[in-house]
């Protein structure tokens, strides 16, 4: 299976400089829309065969054009939440980045954990299980390789592509995943392959699977 891990479109906490994390009422910014809006032209070369989102809003916006367009019920997942930063919610990055711990999540991020919320290595684990648990699924349902789109956050895709890298947490924030990118993982019977990171181009067309290598799956 392929699963197309994408990041939100730009939200109104993305040019605020604020770790908005779980907040309610983020939005995408205007940017943001119009990104949204452009995934139905990005993604018209591919068949997609279900979308799994955040709950949180500014996922269910980013996935509600292609999902229209597409006449798909998108699946809400709280795996794929944004981490739970605890005490740090709210706050802005420019504060931020004089806490001891910051330095510990940029360079140590396996030990890091939230004042009040959650540790990233605890991200990790929920967010690979989510997308673990629906690829197995969507083979079991289909009995082909197909593609599935997961919308998530910034710091969860990149511990997914960790894993899929078989990188160590400790090097995560080597990825990048910009909002609105697409990166790409097709998982096998014996491993992942990392196909995309941070793709913020205009088509995809070159990940859709012929039949033949399909069915063979």
């Amino acid at each position: 299976m392929t699963v197309i891990l994408l990041r939100h479109g730009r939200s109104t906490a993305n040019t605020s400089h604020v770790l908005a994390g779980r907040s309610p009422g983020v939005e995408l910014d205007e940017l943001g829309h119009i990104q949204a809006k452009g995934l139905i032209a990005r993604l018209s070369g591919l068949e997609i065969t279900e979308i799994v989102h955040s709950p949180l809003l500014r996922c269910l916006q980013t996935v509600t054009p292609l999902a229209t367009d597409r006449g798909l019920t998108p699946l809400v997942d709280d795996r794929l939440a944004e981490v739970d930063y605890g005490q740090w919610t709210g706050r802005e990055l420019s504060e931020l980045v004089r806490e001891p711990l910051w330095k510990v999540v940029q360079q140590h991020a396996s030990a890091a954990v939230f004042p009040g919320g959650e540790g990233l290595a605890q991200v990790q684990v929920r967010a690979v299980a989510a997308i673990r648990e629906h690829d197995i699924r969507l083979t079991e349902q289909h009995g082909r390789d197909v593609v599935w789109i997961a919308c998530s956050h910034g710091d969860v895709i990149k511990s997914v592509l960790a894993d899929a890298l078989a990188t160590h947490l400790d090097g995560f924030q080597r990825i990048v995943a910009e909002p609105a990118s697409l990166s790409v993982v097709r998982y096998t019977e014996t491993r992942p392959f990392v196909l995309r990171v941070n793709d913020t181009g205009p088509d995809l067309a070159g990940l859709a699977v012929p039949p033949e290598i399909g069915a063979r799956r």
